[in-house]
């Protein structure tokens, strides 16, 4: 299929004949930047509360999951490689419907993903503004980043990759801090505090292995974003060498700024005290006396959080409006304005957002865990979707093609399979504890909706030719 001529379902439509224009360092950075936000500034406080210092196994555990699915992920976008990939494979090789959820599974997971991001930042400048409601900030945030998208969005690729540098370059200079703090006593008058706190405040297991396990989902959730190397591979440069390096450095990138960070952390602050007053990222700078960056560092989640969802609300509309031009959502959000915006896809996405909002104001201490534990289950089923994909696709293949695979998966079928039981243990963790219950209410009760629209209003997929469309 010649990239451009037609809007495959979900795709992420950037403007209309899409242009191979992302390169290398874009798209790593835009996959790291997605995953590396809330999860990691927030979540992790949560996260430790759950498991203690053996976190650090539940994202080494996590991140071996996801390396399978990306390699899962990879191995079709390297042979097909199109926009809005996974939706795509899944329409190919598990049928319209299955592809018809997972593009709309994947609008809301964003949408939820965004409801996050507003708390992050409503929940950050009430460092600064304590008196303020948390649903204030929420709806700031949520009013800048919608304008910014109605206006126009300009330059993605290099946007995202900037905004993702930020943060990164703040962990490596955290992490570097820390290790200052543990080996060599910054800030603690040069007395190297070492790394016992890993192990003295009971054990390096104190809530056992219910502990770990309770703690996945909150680490899944930030692993979210990482599949997002899958929609770009319509636009890559060159997907054959683009595609597979960045998903191999993704991984490890990922599992070296959490793990890293989280050891850092772990081992300067007694693991049950973290998350009692406020970032850990903040009271490690605090730490080392630099009283101004703990400010800077604030600025910077925020930032972060703030990208995230302006992403998020872009990946959106564009997904809306994609999903319209394919006959799967109503006309009207497959317009765009003379900006070339797809105005009336991102009115509804961020009418929806408002209800994160209203979550905010209703429900501001328990709104993290319920938006992180519907959107963990959403990233679930695009994940478990790419797994099953691959798994049919590689049996349509002749074993002279399958010979022929340029990026192949490790073990297969085997490393499918565990991924796949990996990914449904999560779910059944999510139904055991009453705290991430909620989403196996929302998340299913969502596809059955999706599903009764499909075969009520025939939403077969049509492939039509998108307009071109500048942005």
């Amino acid at each position: 299929m010649p990239v451009g001529n037609h809007q495959p379902h979900g795709e992420t439509a950037q403007g209309g004949p899409l242009k191979r224009e992302l390169g290398e360092r874009h798209i790593r950075l835009m996959a790291l930047g997605a995953c590396i936000g809330v999860g990691l500034f927030l979540g992790s406080a949560k996260a430790i509360e759950m498991a203690g210092p053996a976190i650090m196994l539940s994202y080494i555990i996590g991140g071996l999951a996801i390396l399978v699915i990306m390699r899962a992920l990879g191995e079709m976008a390297v042979h097909n490689p199109v926009a809005g990939s996974f939706s795509r494979y899944a329409q190919d090789y598990l049928g319209p419907l299955a592809g018809f959820l997972t593009g709309w599974n994947y609008w809301f997971l964003w949408l939820v993903t965004c409801v996050a991001e507003i708390t992050a930042v409503a929940v950050y400048m009430g460092v600064w503004f304590p008196d303020v409601p948390r649903w204030i900030w929420a709806l700031a945030a949520l009013i800048s980043m919608g304008s910014i998208n109605l206006i126009a969005v300009k330059a993605f690729g290099e946007f995202e990759f900037w905004f993702a540098l930020i943060k990164i370059v703040t962990i490596i200079a955290m992490v570097i801090g820390g290790i200052g703090i543990i080996a060599f006593g910054f800030g603690n008058n040069g007395v190297a505090l070492g790394i016992s706190n890993l192990w003295t405040h009971g054990g390096f297991l104190p809530n056992g292995i219910q502990g770990v396990l309770m703690s996945l989902q909150m680490v899944m959730f930030a692993y979210l974003g990482v599949e997002m190397i899958g929609l770009t591979a319509g636009e890559a440069k060159n997907p054959q060498k683009t595609i597979p390096s960045a998903i191999g450095s993704v991984f490890w990138r990922i599992l070296l700024f959490y793990v890293g960070a989280l050891f850092v952390i772990l081992s300067i602050y007694p693991w049950n005290e973290i998350g009692t007053s406020g970032s850990p990222f903040v009271m490690t700078f605090e730490r080392l006396g630099i009283k101004t960056a703990a400010g800077i560092i604030n600025f910077v989640v925020i930032t972060a959080a703030l990208s995230s969802c302006n992403g998020g609300i872009f990946s959106t509309g564009r997904m809306l409006y994609s999903l319209a031009q394919n006959g799967q959502a109503p006309a009207n959000f497959g317009t765009t304005s003379k900006n070339g915006v797809p105005r009336q896809a991102l009115l509804l996405s961020i009418a929806v957002l408002l209800m994160g909002v209203l979550l905010n104001y209703l429900a501001p201490g328990q709104v993290f865990v319920w938006v992180t534990a519907i959107a963990t289950f959403g990233a679930i089923w695009t994940w478990l979707m790419i797994l099953l994909a691959q798994l049919r696709f590689r049996k349509s293949l002749s074993p002279e093609e399958a010979a022929g695979l340029k990026y192949r998966m490790w073990l297969y079928p085997y490393s499918s399979y565990a991924a796949l039981g990996f990914l449904l243990m999560v779910v059944g963790l999510m139904a055991y504890f009453e705290e991430t219950r909620i989403a196996l209410f929302v998340g299913p009760a969502f596809l059955i909706l999706l599903t009764v629209l499909f075969y009520v209003f025939k939403l077969q997929p049509t492939q039509t030719t998108s307009p071109a469309v500048s942005s």
